[in-house]
């Protein structure tokens, strides 16, 4: 067993802050259409497969961010797999909702729904289960189609950083 020298409090909610941040997670954007037909979208370390037969991923999120009303109304988004190239785009993707979808980074694609440009990969689904877990939610999608992007080495998110493994990004 190993020691940590961390003296920082290990309450609960700290033990999980402390150890989250230091656990890299790949980085993935999803976009959806509000009622409006405005686009949403917002950077997730979340995402897994959740089965290959049917093709299910899942993502979490709070039900108090900008973007869950669209979540919840929505019966489709597009998961989109960032790369290194794409660390500016997570960047703006977890900034200020209103700025999300001010330039050419994207264009409409499936459905209309919001495509980023320049990504490694990106799949298009069905929602198929919210579930409410305290203020957050479990989202289940149903994979629909998809297409990949240029290869890239791998985007993630680790001690409150993008980064790609063994550098900073």
């Amino acid at each position: 067993m190993t020691e940590t020298t961390d003296t920082a409090d290990s309450t609960g909610f700290d033990a999980f802050a402390q150890a989250f941040r230091r656990h890299a997670a790949g980085v993935a954007a999803i976009t959806a259409l509000d009622a409006s037909g405005r686009p949403v979208g917002f950077t997730a370390t979340s995402l897994a497969s959740l089965a290959a037969a049917p093709p299910l991923a899942t993502f979490n999120m709070a039900r108090v961010a900008s973007s869950w009303p669209a979540i919840e109304q929505t019966d489709h988004v597009i998961i989109h797999m960032l790369g290194a190239r794409n660390k500016g785009l997570a960047q703006k993707l977890a900034a200020d909702h209103d700025e999300r979808f001010v330039g050419d980074h994207w264009a409409p694609g499936p459905l209309g729904l919001p495509l980023l440009h320049d990504v490694t990969g990106w799949m298009l689904g069905r929602i198929v289960a919210r579930v409410p877990v305290e203020a957050n939610a479990m989202i289940a999608v149903q994979i629909l189609e998809g297409a990949l992007g240029e290869p890239d080495e791998a985007l993630l998110y680790h001690e409150r950083e993008y980064r790609t493994p063994g550098q900073p990004a």
